[in-house]
């Protein structure tokens, strides 16, 4: 497994936790080879977006690589997608994982034809999974470990937003206060809908609109799209705007299904603003009153969150309240990591 730093230099500033998701992995059995940006001085790493690329590019042609693993986010990945080298990444698929400014590799990924995972990173996940519910560590290790032909989805129905201060070394491991929660938000549909899964995190998206790697129109095409917000907890007039966005670009209208994050800092007033705002839009202003809309998923920036596998088919099913994956998500060349 290569560990990168493709966009923050996380590690480099709180070590102690960074070797604490190392030591998750090295648990698993997996062999790690930290590639050169892995521990690189944050400021560097910011100022050359080009080696940042070199590790990336590095990493897909290795053979001896399975699997790639962010160490953390940040907010400027989206300068490294100049560098990327199309035809290595396209002909060398690799597990490859992380969440919140990972997105715009997942899209480039994507974009190839390539499977990659919506998931934990290194700091950001990993190093606090002793402090989670078990069942986040059998989910990743069930995504990563065990291919098979399908696999429901279940709410965790407890979680917590963010970590206490990374500053402190005492707060390694840790997680902020736990809290109960109700599951997942129907708010529309009466249907069972499929589609390839594709999303990612609402603000980096925005870096990436208009650019040369943004996704074409029939890209969008039978999508289940889903979006997250990040620990910045935009405000509900910012998500109003993009979700405006999306509708004058036409991805609602071609879409299958659709999926928001339970949001991150949100008290339980603002999330259901926020849902109220969601239907507005998606119905309201743009007329899909019968797109499956489904509200408060475990998916990026509270913990414990799903994995969900980006370009691998899916199913809501809105009668029974249920969602899965349909198909293989490991491929030949990813099922090393089978026992």
């Amino acid at each position: 497994m290569a560990i990168v730093s493709p966009s923050w230099g996380g590690p480099s500033v709180f070590p102690h936790i960074y070797e604490n998701g190392l030591k998750v992995l090295r648990e698993w059995d997996l062999k790690i080879r930290e590639f050169p940006t892995a521990r690189m001085d944050a400021a560097f790493l910011r100022a050359n977006p080009q080696v940042r690329a070199k590790d990336i590019n590095d990493a897909f042609a290795d053979s001896e690589i399975k699997a790639i693993l962010a160490s953390i986010g940040g907010n400027d990945s989206v300068r490294i997608l100049p560098f990327l080298d199309q035809k290595i990444i396209s002909q060398k698929p690799k597990i490859l994982m992380g969440y919140s400014d990972i997105t715009t590799l997942h899209v480039f990924a994507n974009m190839q034809g390539l499977t990659t995972f919506y998931g934990p990173l290194i700091m950001a996940g990993f190093s606090q999974m002793e402090s989670l519910p078990e069942s986040f560590k059998s989910h990743v290790r069930e995504i990563l470990f065990e291919p098979k032909e399908s696999y429901e989805y279940q709410p965790y129905r407890k979680y917590c937003d963010g970590y206490p201060d990374w500053a402190n070394k005492e707060s390694t491991g840790k997680v902020n206060p736990i809290k109960s929660d109700d599951g997942w938000h129907w708010l529309q549909g009466n249907t069972i809908v499929q589609g390839e899964l594709f999303g990612g995190c609402i603000e980096v998206f925005e870096m990436m609109k208009a650019t040369d790697f943004w996704p074409p129109q029939d890209f969008w095409k039978n999508k289940i799209f889903f979006l997250e917000t990040s620990e910045e907890k935009p405000p509900i007039h910012y998500v109003d705007h993009v979700l405006r966005n999306y509708g004058m670009l036409g991805v609602f209208d071609k879409i299958s299904g659709f999926i928001f994050s339970r949001a991150r800092d949100y008290s339980d007033e603002e999330k259901k603003k926020l849902e109220e705002k969601i239907i507005s839009i998606v119905a309201g202003e743009f007329g899909k009153i019968k797109l499956p809309v489904v509200a408060n998923f475990d998916i990026g920036h509270t913990d414990p969150q799903l994995v969900l596998p980006l370009g691998v088919k899916a199913e809501i099913d809105c009668k029974n309240k249920k969602i899965r994956l349909i198909e293989p998500w490991l491929m030949s060349s990813t099922q090393f990591l089978g026992r």
